[in-house]
């Protein structure tokens, strides 16, 4: 039995909020559980300098961990005057996501920011990310092409992202911190809606884990983000 009751192929309860900060051209709360990532898109009329006079557009990622969004207080990482290596490897990995799907030379030389801030975590707060942001990009673009500055939504696919793990010699999904901390095997799976994979990080944190693990957890994926991407299309109000 998994410390949360649930069963092997059981999600936590998601909730994803869009439309919940003001001034934002795009944002979407996300809850996983108890991890709860606010995510916001930011669109500026420039690009990175290599990418001027391209026509191609950009879309990257900030992350952050709220000094409370633990059980102990952290200290901002902006007082410690640099940040970490996880926090620079997940905003990359949300950069990446979203670009995967992103149509970057019909967005034109402009570029959206996405910021994703846990105010709350309790595991999987990269995949939370992910998946909220991806709601709160397509705001933002949406709002570009009914204000005719786009004449198209530049989306090929969506895409969402959920944990997988082996607990106690058992492949599960949608870890929780409880899991995550003793997991045997902690993976991390980025796919688009229609299927393509984005990104895939598998860990042996003891054992190394067999091929048969992997595809368990590969398939369970694939269930947990047939599921987040239901729920993304209906915040979106595309179902």
């Amino acid at each position: 039995m998994r410390p949360s009751g649930r069963a092997p192929e059981a999600m936590r309860p998601v909730g994803l909020e869009p439309g919940v900060a003001k001034y934002a051209e795009g944002s979407c709360l996300a809850r996983f559980g108890d991890t709860h990532v606010l995510c916001t898109a930011s669109v500026e009329e420039r690009v990175p300098p290599f990418l001027r006079n391209t026509g191609r557009g950009w879309v990257t990622a900030e992350y952050g961990m709220l000094p409370r969004s633990t059980h102990t207080r952290t200290d901002r990482e902006a007082a410690r005057g640099r940040q970490s290596g996880r926090t620079q490897e997940i905003q990359r990995l949300i950069g990446r996501s979203l670009r995967a799907v992103t149509d970057l030379a019909a967005l034109g030389e402009r570029q959206i920011r996405i910021d994703c801030d846990v105010l709350q975590a309790d595991g999987g707060t990269r995949t939370a990310a992910i998946t909220g942001s991806y709601v709160a990009l397509y705001q933002a673009l949406a709002k570009f092409v009914a204000a005719g500055l786009l004449p198209a939504l530049p989306m090929n696919d969506s895409v969402a992202a959920v944990s997988c793990g082996v607990v106690e010699g058992l492949p599960v999904l949608d870890l929780d911190y409880a899991e995550d901390s003793t997991a045997e095997t902690d993976a991390n799976f980025v796919l688009t809606g229609g299927g393509g994979i984005v990104e895939i990080q598998a860990t042996a944190e003891a054992a190394p884990f067999d091929e048969a693990s992997f595809t368990r957890m590969l398939a369970l994926a694939r269930a947990g983000i047939a599921e987040l991407t239901r729920q993304q299309r209906a915040a979106l109000g595309l179902v």
